[in-house]
C-alpha cells in the first residue's frame, strides 16, 4: 500500500491527513489557520500537523511518498506557489512547497482546491474509471477542474479550469476582478441570492435555496431567475463540451442542494445547445464524496509521482 499526506489549506481552518491510494484516511489533524498571523506562522503549524499525525498505519513518515496541498485560487503549478490568495494574505508566491520538501524530504505538490477536489471525484468517486472528466462546483463561486488519464491538466500558467471567468451574458454583472457577465457573477451561489434578494426581496431569500423554493412554488419571479440561471448554467456547460467533450461532468458544491429544482432542466438545456452527435453521450453527474479536499490534496502526488 502506498501512503500520501494531503493538507486541505483554507482562509479559516487547514487539515492534514494520511491517506492511501485508495483514499482511505488514517489520521487528521485539523486547526484554525489563522492567517493573519502571516505565511511563515501558517507554515510553521502545517509542518506541526504533518509531525503530529499518527504514521502507524504504515510504519512512519519515512514511507509516505509525496505531500499535496490545496487551496483557493489560481496556483502556478510548475513553481509551486499561489498567483492569488485572497483568503490567504501574503502568500502570494510564497515558497510553501519549497519549505515543506526541504523539512520533509518529500515531493510536495500543490493546486487549487477545486481541482484536488476533482481528481478526488476522478480517481476515487463519480469520475472513476472515465479517461476524461470535468470536475464543476457550484457553490458560493464557480470553479472546475480537467482530469485526463487521471492527471490534472494545470495548462501554461495554472489557470486551466478557472471556469467562473467564462462570459455567459453579455453586459452582465460585473463581480470583484471576473469579466461582466461572468458564470460566477452570474450563476453562483452567491449570484442567485443577489438576484433574488434584488428582485423578490430581502426578507425572503437567505440563500439560494430559497430561491429554487419559491420558484417551485409558483413565484413567477423566481421561476423567471431560476430560467435564466439555468440557461447561463447550461451555456457553461457546453461551452466546455464543445472545447474538450468530456467522457463525463462531474457536479458538486453547495447549490446542488436544491437539484432536484434544476438539474434535469440543465441537463435537458445543456444538451441542446451541444452538436447532434454528443447528445446524451455526456452525462451530468453528482459528485459522490463527502470529503473531497485533503483526500484530493493527497492525490496530487499520488497522479503526478
Amino acid at each position: 500500500m502506498k501512503f500520501y499526506i494531503g493538507i486541505d489549506l483554507g482562509g479559516t481552518n487547514v487539515r492534514t491527513l494520511l491517506v492511501d491510494e485508495k483514499g482511505q484516511s488514517y489520521s487528521e489533524v485539523k486547526d484554525a489557520t489563522e492567517r493573519d498571523n502571516g505565511p511563515d506562522y501558517v507554515t510553521a503549524k502545517i509542518i506541526r500537523q504533518i509531525e503530529s499525525l499518527d504514521y502507524s498505519a504504515c510504519g512512519g513518515i519515512e514511507n509516505v511518498l509525496g505531500i499535496g496541498i490545496g487551496v483557493p485560487g489560481p496556483v502556478d503549478t510548475a513553481n509551486g506557489v499561489m498567483i492569488m490568495a485572497s483568503n490567504l494574505p501574503g502568500f502570494e508566491n510564497y515558497p510553501i512547497c519549497e519549505k515543506l520538501s526541504t523539512r520533509f524530504n518529500l515531493p510536495v505538490f500543490l493546486d487549487n482546491d477545486a481541482n484536488v477536489a476533482g481528481l478526488a471525484e476522478a480517481l476515487l468517486g463519480a469520475g472513476k474509471g472515465k479517461p476524461t472528466v470535468y470536475y464543476v462546483t457550484i457553490s458560493t463561486g464557480i470553479g472546475g477542474a480537467f482530469i485526463v488519464d487521471g492527471k490534472l491538466v494545470s495548462g501554461g500558467r495554472g489557470h486551466a479550469g478557472e471556469i467562473g471567468n467564462i462570459i455567459v451574458k453579455n453586459n452582465g454583472y460585473k463581480q470583484g476582478a471576473l469579466n461582466p457577465g461572468a458564470a460566477e457573477g452570474e450563476a453562483s451561489g452567491t449570484a442567485i441570492t443577489r438576484k433574488g434578494k434584488a428582485i423578490l426581496g430581502e426578507e425572503k431569500v437567505n440563500h439560494a435555496g430559497d430561491v429554487f423554493r419559491l420558484a417551485d412554488e409558483g413565484d413567477l419571479k423566481a421561476q423567471a431567475i431560476v430560467d435564466e440561471v439555468v440557461g447561463e448554467l447550461a451555456q457553461l456547460f457546453a461551452t466546455i463540451a464543445l472545447t474538450v467533450d468530456p467522457h463525463c461532468f462531474v457536479v458538486g458544491g453547495g447549490v446542488m442542494k436544491s437539484k432536484k429544482y434544476f438539474f434535469d432542466k440543465l441537463n435537458e438545456q445543456f444538451n441542446a445547445k451541444i452538436h447532434v452527435g454528443m447528445r446524451g453521450y455526456i452525462p451530468l453527474l453528482e459528485t459522490e464524496l463527502e470529503d473531497c479536499g485533503a483526500i484530493g490534496a493527497a492525490m496530487l502526488p499520488m497522479s503526478q509521482l
